[in-house]
């Protein structure tokens, strides 16, 4: 079975249990998404979604984050991890996008990566649920089960990207990044794998591995 051939099956059966997959980040602009993302960093999307009902009635907008300092900023997301690194980032971000971007966060994948505080995969996740731009963004649950599965071999999370991207459809990238996350957080766990209960263990090389 080739790799092609290999994603087709594994995403065929996780497309059968979730049609439609979705961040399960709440927000309704791409700049509350972008926030929520940088956010989301060394903290459950859980625990973001508890901080930004509060940040995202207050603060809507990149202009009124904009206004804010970054000790204000730091003590409404002080529950979350590197709370401190986030406030400066995102202080400096907004100020960015209101400055250099009429206040509309840009959408290209060198924009974003230009804005503070924003990597590769933060991107890839603001291309794909805010604007609908193919891109598949690689985080800790994309890079372990892709790996685990065999669909890719990577040490890296932007060799993961090209090796996926590689093999599955343009039009599935956004897809896949939701499926793997979601089989990665519920079933395909870093200490303790389900692979007893797992739907798509007959097509993955580490099942298979651990039975031999």
């Amino acid at each position: 079975m080739t790799k092609k051939e290999q994603a087709k099956q594994i995403f065929k059966i996780l497309a059968q249990q979730n049609p439609h997959p979705a961040t399960e980040l709440n927000f309704k602009t791409p700049w509350q998404l972008l926030v929520a993302t940088i956010l989301a960093a060394q903290s459950t999307d859980k625990q973001v979604n508890k901080v930004t009902a509060n940040l995202f009635r207050d603060y809507p907008e990149p202009a009124d984050m904009a206004a804010l300092t970054e000790n204000e900023l730091a003590e409404k997301i002080k529950t979350l991890g590197l709370y401190r690194n986030k406030s400066k980032h995102l202080i400096a971000t907004a100020r960015e996008i209101v400055n250099k971007y009429n206040g509309e966060v840009p959408q290209t994948l060198a924009e974003l990566q230009s804005l503070p505080g924003v990597g590769r995969k933060t991107a890839n996740v603001v291309l794909a649920n805010a604007f609908g731009i193919p891109a598949l963004a690689v985080d800790t649950h994309v890079f372990r089960v892709a790996n685990r599965t065999g669909l890719v071999k990577a040490k890296t999370p932007e060799q993961t990207e090209k090796q996926l991207t590689d093999i599955i459809p343009q039009e599935r990238w956004c897809e896949a990044h939701h499926w793997l996350i979601l089989h990665g957080r519920y079933t395909c766990k870093a200490r303790n794998p389900q692979c007893s209960s797992c739907s798509i263990a007959e097509y993955c090389k580490y099942n298979t591995t651990q039975q031999d």
